[in-house]
C-alpha cells in the first residue's frame, strides 16, 4: 500500500468514526468517545489538520483531551457504558436465541469491558 493510499484510508476511517461518534451523541445505544478515539488515532496517522480540528472541537474535543492527558472517563460516561452493558447482559440471558457458549463468551467480554471502564479514573 502506497503512502497516499494509506493516508486516504486513515482519513476515511477518521471521517467514518467521527460520524459514528456524532450519531452516538444523540443515540444512547451508541458510544461516542470510543468512536472518537478511533477517529483521533486515524487522523493522527493521516492529517494533522483533521486531528487538531477534532481535538479542538468545542463538543468533541474535551473528552478526547481528558482521555489523552489523564486516561479518565467522565462519571456520566461510566454510568451510561456500564448501564448499557448491564441491560445487554440481561437481554442476552433472558431473550437471546444463542448457544450457551456464545452467551457466556459475550458476557465475559462485557464483564471485561465493564471492568476496564470502572478501573479508569473518573474525570472531575
Amino acid at each position: 500500500m502506497t503512502g497516499k493510499m494509506r493516508k486516504g484510508l486513515f482519513i476515511i476511517i477518521g471521517v467514518l468514526f467521527t460520524a459514528l461518534g456524532v450519531v452516538g451523541a444523540f443515540l444512547p445505544v451508541l458510544p461516542t468517545v470510543p468512536f472518537l478515539l478511533v477517529a483521533a488515532w486515524a487522523f493522527a496517522n493521516s492529517s494533522e489538520r483533521l486531528h487538531r480540528w477534532l481535538l479542538e472541537h468545542a463538543r468533541l474535543g474535551p473528552p478526547l483531551k481528558a482521555w489523552q492527558e489523564q486516561r479518565a472517563i467522565p462519571a456520566r460516561g461510566k454510568l451510561l457504558a456500564v448501564g448499557s452493558m448491564g441491560i445487554t447482559s440481561i437481554w442476552l440471558l433472558a431473550f437471546a436465541p444463542l448457544a450457551w457458549w456464545v452467551v457466556a463468551l459475550s458476557l465475559a467480554i462485557i464483564a471485561y469491558g465493564a471492568w476496564f471502564v470502572l478501573s479508569r479514573p473518573t474525570l472531575k
